[in-house]
């Protein structure tokens, strides 16, 4: 039976684009929120794990703003707290004593946390980590993973180029930036290696290593499907560090006090010399945080590496996150939210396995990728050289059936607490996600574009 393309009443959204592109670029305020003229929507509010538009259209959402509502949008135990937090008068440009508050438990949770230096967003923290490597080794080059993701500042916007390069070849991908605008002297300092190829990455400690002042990896990758790093090709990152007195960074600004109270280090049973979070620390109130070693975050004094920021510390978002990282160590809420994950995945995989068709997980059940193979990438060329469209299908129609995923396969879903305490959330998005599989089956991709 063909079913009828489901379709949403956008208008005001369409409207409202209008107006918004003769003042804003794309009409939005980040690149990544413009999903075309007519399908790019303007939000309204968010409670729980739901957003509503400005047109009345609800949606489960999986974005969560790419991760930060861990608990749910509006939560109100978080927003009490900021509350508290708005009557201590905002910004400084001092101290409060809420500041070693958090950082106490940040250091509880995270056992390489032993300093803690606050940042506004996870771009900013990654900055400011490459920094302090630099400056505590006297280094300047420095090591990115393949797909990894480190934020918006030109020294982590180098990229493999995919599309020019040739697979099974003998030669590498050429490292290109991710869009204009970055100078291309900055290139000679970048160098690159594949997830989970051992052997190349022992390869470039050996005709690098005496000058890489960090390496920089997401052990999940929160933009490319949520490909993970397997345990040994971690640990062996941090012994090959440990050799050539290199610094090991872990961004963990969307995997901190999400997939564990310790984050993606503590699953692993490894220990970064930095480590960024950001996204879930105050669930969507901005904070950011680099923390690491005594002797390397001690880097950060006058004529040593330089670090501030008007907004650091500010005392909303400071408060926010007291309160967020309580209800995480102290409640059942990332058990819960994983739970919820796990039952999502086995309900999904219900439905693609009774119309046998193949496919994979890559990720953790508190943010996972989905991927139509019998088995998942590995690593970012994998997953570049794969069909990703029939999920770029799915999500499209999904969209249109009160369900928020990102529009292609690169975004992991994102589970909150909130998803877990409404079972209408599950059983509203397994019946789009049918619905959407069965539309994709019927009318192929031309019907999404």
């Amino acid at each position: 039976m063909v079913q009828k393309l489901p379709k949403r009443d956008l208008s005001k959204s369409n409207a409202q684009f209008q107006r918004a592109v003769k003042r804003l670029p794309l009409g939005v305020a980040s690149t990544f929120r413009y999903w075309g003229d007519d399908r790019t929507i303007y939000v309204h509010h968010g409670k729980g794990g739901r957003t509503w538009d400005i047109d009345g259209n609800a949606y489960v959402d999986y974005r969560l703003g790419y991760g930060p509502a861990i608990l749910g949008y509006a939560d109100d135990r978080v927003d009490a707290a900021a509350m508290r937090g708005m009557q201590v008068g905002g910004v400084f440009a001092l101290s409060t004593e809420r500041e070693l508050i958090v950082a106490d438990r940040i250091a509880k949770m995270v056992p390489a946390a032993e300093l803690v230096r606050f940042s506004n967003s996870g771009t900013e923290a990654v900055m400011a980590a490459l920094r302090l490597a630099r400056a505590y080794t006297g280094r300047e080059n420095y090591l990115l993973v393949e797909g990894g993701y480190h934020g918006l500042f030109d020294a982590a916007m180098w990229m493999a180029n995919m599309e020019d390069w040739t697979p099974g070849s003998n030669e590498d991908p050429d490292i290109v930036p991710y869009g204009k605008g970055i100078p291309p002297t900055v290139k000679q300092l970048a160098h690159l290696v594949p997830m989970n190829d051992m052997q190349r990455l022992e390869d470039m400690f050996r005709r690098n290593g005496d000058r890489l002042a960090a390496m920089l990896i997401e052990p999940i990758q929160g933009n490319c499907c949520g490909i993970s790093a397997r345990a040994e090709y971690v640990h062996l990152a941090r012994r090959l560090c440990d050799e050539y007195g290199v610094l090991l960074i872990i961004d963990e600004v969307k995997t901190g006090f999400r997939v564990g109270k310790g984050g993606i280090q503590g699953v692993l049973g490894v220990r970064p010399d930095i480590t960024t979070f950001a996204k879930a620390v105050a669930n969507g109130y901005p904070i950011a945080l680099v923390a690491g070693r005594e002797d390397v975050m001690r880097t950060f004094r006058y004529g040593g590496a330089s670090h501030g920021g008007t907004y650091t510390a500010h005392s909303v978002s400071l408060a926010a996150a007291e309160e967020c990282l309580r209800i995480l160590d102290e409640t059942p809420a990332l058990e819960t939210l994983a739970n919820y994950g796990e039952r999502l995945k086995a309900g999904m995989s219900d439905i693609l396995n009774a119309r046998r068709i193949v496919h994979s997980y890559t990720g953790h059940p508190s943010m996972f990728g989905l991927f139509f193979a019998g088995n998942p990438p590995d690593n970012y060329r994998d997953w570049k050289t794969s069909d990703y469209s029939f999920y770029d299908r799915i999500a499209y129609y999904l969209h249109d059936l009160g369900v928020i995923v990102e529009p292609d396969s690169r975004e992991p879903w994102f589970m909150c607490e909130a998803h877990g305490l409404d079972e209408s959330c599950l059983k509203g998005t397994l019946k789009a996600f049918e619905i959407a599989v069965d539309l994709t089956l019927e009318h192929g991709v031309a019907a999404a574009e």
